[in-house]
């Protein structure tokens, strides 16, 4: 047998060498992860699935989400992952998997992160940890939808220059939504307006069947896909504020409503309304509360101004008619300019255009508390004689509360109207401050001093309907007068000298006083006693919030019988009754009685007046004068009255109604 040469021997060492030892190409490709920014937005990549790295904070920058677990692919990669829980606000690895598009998105807040509800979005698309399965290589470039479709619009991770960046490669397959391939660098042929047109309009999700295109054609067109090339000419890329992917707008100069990818309805001529007499005597002074908080970021900002500008054109500001301020609300309100600071609505126009974003919360409670403080005041522009109206304009919700800056303000002669971009569904009503806010801002919930609205991209189509209102000066009845800002405790003498049917009388007396006043919560309130040796109260202040609800309580009281303590009545109607009545409210205590006191009227009395309580005495048949001019606040004359029988008491009725007036309108504003 022959022994293997040394030649055979070393060729064998190589041949079991290059089996043990893989070839250095056979290695497990590494993933490489491309670095984005919070705003970067779904839609913007067109990759079917990819793999990103979110930087840290994002959660601070506030950029919008829509939906939730599933979401819309305007929303921010980073935000949505930290909202659905898959990295922390200290950023991390995302694989996103993009999806096709969703009949409703649903917002919620989770992990620091408030999401907003969005209807039948085209794209949507879903978040996981970045932590790819076995034989995954994502792409470690990302191909963006192009801004102009001249070149290949990628980004690298900055380990590897762009330059020699590797083709993506995957081992694993996945179900891809339709998208387009990369746009080259490849010569472009140069194309007609026409077409430029044509391939705008041939991508839209028409909204009216009735709508013709430019080509003649009409009716409708499904939705197709964003992700496309269009070949580069001179006109405009109309980009959503969300970071949407581009929308050609065959119009140059249009940048303002694209409205959730849809072609809008061109603009409506802004007729002014003093054409048609909507303005005529429309003296007012009005103050617009902007909202300049972050989460209504640039481009609905800039809405809002132009929804601003088109107010001012519309309503002829000018000495003569209405005056017009602005504040600007974030985490704290700054005055934009006073009404005087501009007489005419051509000088408005360039103001409004240069106010820029303060950012911030959404503080419109103290928005409030400073327009009542600072705003309408003589230094400022305040012309008395017309009425003072707020107009807020919110967008989603405020983040403080506003019943109680809202309220204080009404009465201080501010009629407040309340402008809600939309607001909260039911979902989100659980992240809301204060609960029915608009409701408790307004001084009446039958819709006149509320605009609810329910897109942004909707706001300057209710320009007309809000002038109307604000320049109804017959329906400004917000403001504080005689008849809407008081708190009346009628204190009514129930002893046996009465009787059942003089009783009936003295209740019929009360029911016409209070038929004059303007009755709500938060108007004139109606509290009654009654009272012989004991007190009893029948109800309070607010038990019964409308006119017709109060003049049916007041029939159903029962006549009590028995002795006669005013001065005990008087205490229990300040502990009672005055103790709870509101702020700003004028308290006013209304006592009839037909005879003298068995305790004494006059320490009670005084205490009340010293607490603010403007008191009226009203004595009937065997009513002792002295107590009556004790019970009364000076003047007696202004506040005390005698009749000889109580069928004469209806007699009195307007007396008291114009005392009570012409005494509120000697005093000054609060």
């Amino acid at each position: 047998m022959s022994r293997p040469t040394l030649t055979a021997v070393f060729v064998a060492f190589l041949l079991t060498s290059s089996v043990a030892k893989p070839n250095a190409k056979d290695k497990k490709p590494k993933q490489v992860v491309p670095a984005i920014e919070c705003d970067m937005r779904a839609g913007k990549i067109n990759l079917p699935e990819f793999i990103v790295k979110c930087p840290a904070k994002c959660r601070e920058t506030k950029e919008k989400v829509y939906g939730t677990g599933v979401f819309a692919s305007i929303s921010s990669i980073c935000n949505a992952a930290i909202h659905n829980g898959v990295i922390t606000n200290s950023g991390g690895k995302v694989i996103v998997m993009k999806m096709g598009g969703q009949v409703t998105y649903k917002g919620s807040f989770a992990n620091g992160v408030r999401s907003l509800s969005l209807p039948n979005w085209r794209d949507s698309f879903s978040v996981s940890v970045g932590k790819p399965k076995k034989g995954v290589i994502y792409p470690s470039t990302l191909i963006f939808v192009p801004s102009r479709p001249t070149a290949e619009n990628t980004v690298s991770p900055a380990t590897e220059p762009s330059s020699t960046a590797a083709p993506p490669t995957t081992t694993h397959v996945t179900t891809p939504i339709a998208t387009a391939p990369p746009i080259t660098t490849s010569a472009t042929p140069r194309v007609t307006v026409h077409e430029v047109r044509k391939a705008a309009f041939a991508r839209r999700d028409w909204p009216h069947p009735a709508f013709s295109r430019p080509d003649g054609s009409s009716g409708t067109r499904r939705p197709t896909d964003s992700s496309y090339s269009v070949p580069n000419t001179s006109y405009k890329w109309n980009r959503m504020s969300t970071g949407d992917p581009t929308v050609l707008d065959p119009r140059p100069d249009n940048t303002e409503y694209e409205q959730y990818g849809q072609y809008p309805p061109e603009p409506e001529d802004h007729k002014p309304l003093s054409e048609t007499g909507h303005t005529k005597d429309c003296k007012v002074d009005i103050a617009f509360l902007m909202d300049g908080s972050w989460s209504i970021g640039k481009r609905r900002f800039k809405i809002q101004k132009d929804f601003l500008v088109d107010v001012s054109q519309v309503i002829s500001v000018g000495v003569a008619g209405p005056m017009m301020g602005i504040i600007q609300y974030g985490d704290d309100p700054v005055t934009e300019f006073s009404l005087k600071q501009f007489s005419s609505s051509k000088d408005l126009k360039p103001a409004i255009s240069k106010i820029v974003q303060k950012g911030g919360l959404s503080n419109v409670g103290k928005a409030l508390s400073y327009i009542n403080k600072n705003f309408f005041s003589d230094a400022n522009g305040n012309r008395g004689g017309a009425p003072n109206v707020a107009v807020v304009l919110v967008d989603g919700w405020p983040t403080d509360k506003v019943e109680e800056a809202s309220r204080l303000a009404r009465e201080s002669g501010i009629n407040i109207f309340f402008v809600t971009i939309e607001g909260p569904d039911e979902n989100e009503k659980q992240n809301v401050v204060e609960t029915n806010f608009v409701e408790k801002a307004v001084c009446r919930t039958n819709g006149f001093f509320s605009l609810p609205i329910t897109s942004w991209f909707a706001l300057r189509k209710e320009v007309q309907s809000l002038v109307k209102r604000v320049c109804d000066t017959d329906h400004l009845v917000c403001s504080k007068t005689c008849l809407n800002a008081n708190d009346i405790a009628f204190v009514i003498d129930g002893s046996s000298s009465v009787g059942t049917g003089n009783f009936r009388t003295v209740l019929q007396f009360v029911a016409n006083v209070t038929q004059e006043f303007e009755i709500s919560d938060t108007d004139t309130r109606v509290g009654i006693i009654q009272y012989t040796y004991e007190q009893r109260l029948e109800f309070a202040f607010g038990q019964h919030n409308n006119k017709a609800d109060l003049l049916n309580a007041i029939k159903r009281i029962n006549y009590w019988s028995g002795g006669t303590s005013t001065g005990a009545a008087i205490t229990y109607a300040a502990d009672q009754l005055f103790s709870k009545s509101k702020p700003n409210k004028r308290k006013i205590m209304i006592v009839i009685t037909d005879g003298r006191s068995y305790d004494d009227v006059r320490a009670p009395a005084l205490a009340v007046h010293r607490k603010g309580v403007i008191a009226y005495s009203i004595g009937i048949a065997w009513a002792a004068q002295d107590e009556l001019e004790y019970i009364a606040t000076d003047p007696d004359r202004e506040h005390s009255f005698f009749v000889d029988e109580f069928d004469n008491l209806y007699k009195y009725v307007p007396k008291i109604i114009h005392n009570i007036c012409n005494e509120f309108n000697s005093q000054p504003r609060n």
